[in-house]
């Protein structure tokens, strides 16, 4: 089965506000397993970006200006989307930005039952625990260290194995490591241990024993060994 997980950047929140997408990355799954395939491109916005926006991803207005339009690598965006379900965190907030970009090229929305939404899922699976991408690394184990800002081909490839955790998972960083290189014949160490044979122990009761023993013995009243012995008699 092939997904798509995918996420966005953006001008701010609301598309309704007029802000515009800037970044979309891809990564392709096979099986739950990425093959290695990926989309990645900037769009320049044509319009200028807040202050607020460019601290998250650090895109600035300098950069996107040498950036194509949207139109411009629509095409090839749909032929990696294929008809592949498309996986993304908080997924009605890229797939807005998605379907925006789409209709202004004139093209047909992506439609949601297409989408899978690792949000919902996070919080179905792990209700009342803390649901961002941040959170979801920590609590799988997925190593986020290089992640100084926000961009969206890292944050897919962050969200890729998280998704995979979330639908069954595999145990991060374990893997079938190299065998090692020939390095000749084994060397087999022979231990000796042999040891001298002793003779057994004594450990018969002597007489002595045997008569404290007896004398003990008088002194108990109804032992439980002679117990519905009298009764039988």
């Amino acid at each position: 089965m092939r997904e798509v997980v995918f996420d966005t950047e953006t001008t701010g929140i609301q598309v309704s506000e007029g802000h515009r997408m800037v970044e979309i990355g891809c990564i392709e799954l096979i099986n739950r397993v990425e093959t290695g395939r990926t989309f990645h491109a900037y769009f320049n916005p044509e319009r200028p970006m807040p202050p607020e926006a460019q601290a998250v991803h650090g895109l600035s207005d300098a950069f996107l200006a040498g950036q194509q339009l949207f139109r411009d690598a629509c095409e090839e965006l749909l032929d990696f989307l294929e008809d592949s379900p498309l996986v993304a965190h908080n997924a009605a907030f890229d797939f807005a930005f998605l379907n925006f970009e789409l209709g202004e090229c004139g093209r047909l929305h992506v439609p949601r039952s297409r989408m899978i939404d690792t949000l919902a899922l996070s919080r179905t699976k792990f209700p009342g625990a803390k649901h961002s991408l941040d959170a979801m690394c920590a609590r799988f184990g997925v190593d986020r260290s290089h992640r100084i800002k926000h961009g969206a081909l890292l944050d897919a490839q962050l969200l890729s194995q998280c998704y995979v955790e979330l639908t069954g998972g595999r145990q991060i960083g374990l893997g079938l490591a190299e065998a090692p290189a020939d390095k000749g014949p084994a060397t087999t160490i022979n231990y000796d241990i042999t040891r001298p044979v002793r003779p057994p122990r004594p450990h018969a009761a002597s007489p002595e024993e045997l008569e404290r023993h007896a004398r003990f013995l008088a002194q108990l009243t109804d032992p439980v060994w002679l117990m519905g012995t009298t009764a039988a008699a």
